[in-house]
């Protein structure tokens, strides 16, 4: 199989289902921007010295296939049977952060991201998960978006954000809080 297809070369691409629509389009924005977010993962797991988050993190970028494949289907034409996300997936994220945050410090500041390199990730990917949940949200106002999907998006920048504390911590690094000049 050939990786080019030279099928997108006039600025179209197909959805699952078979409808074109531009490169450009809020759909194919959404999902190229979860797809950007799953690379970030990659690269977290890759970066991170300790490995306790790593099959975690593998789930992770399975929920997130999952969740790009709904956002990459036009429902109307598909009769492709999609994987589904859970809200057992949402719950997942949910104890991790309950059992990460049981051995950081109570935050009082805001953490300025850095003080480890793969918390520096997981802030970036934090940023992006944002970012594709931001254009999940304008996407649901021109078509419907399954609201696991924002649910998800929403709980796992949280997730990323205790992960990058929970790296500093495991990794000898230093959280920097933002401190006011007041």
């Amino acid at each position: 199989m050939k990786v080019y297809t030279k099928k997108g070369d006039t600025g179209e691409t197909s959805l699952i289902g078979g409808t074109r629509v531009k490169k450009s389009n809020l759909r194919i924005e959404a999902y190229g921007t979860v797809d950007e977010l799953n690379s970030f993962i990659g690269v977290i797991r890759d970066s991170a010295k300790d490995k306790f988050k790593d099959e975690e993190l593998a789930g992770i970028q399975d929920n997130l296939f999952t969740l790009g494949s709904d956002l990459a289907t036009d429902k109307t034409k598909s009769k492709m049977k999609n994987p589904i996300l859970l809200e057992s997936d949402i719950l997942a994220l949910e104890t991790s952060m309950d059992e990460m945050d049981l051995e950081l410090e109570p935050l009082k500041n805001f953490i300025i991201p850095g003080g480890d390199l793969c918390s520096s990730y997981c802030h970036v990917a934090r940023c992006v998960c944002r970012r594709a949940e931001r254009i999940c949200i304008d996407l649901n106002e021109k078509e419907a978006v399954d609201p696991l999907i924002l649910k998800y998006l929403n709980r796992l920048s949280d997730y990323l954000f205790i992960l990058a504390r929970a790296y500093t911590l495991k990794h000898g690094g230093k959280e920097s809080l933002w401190k006011t000049r007041n």
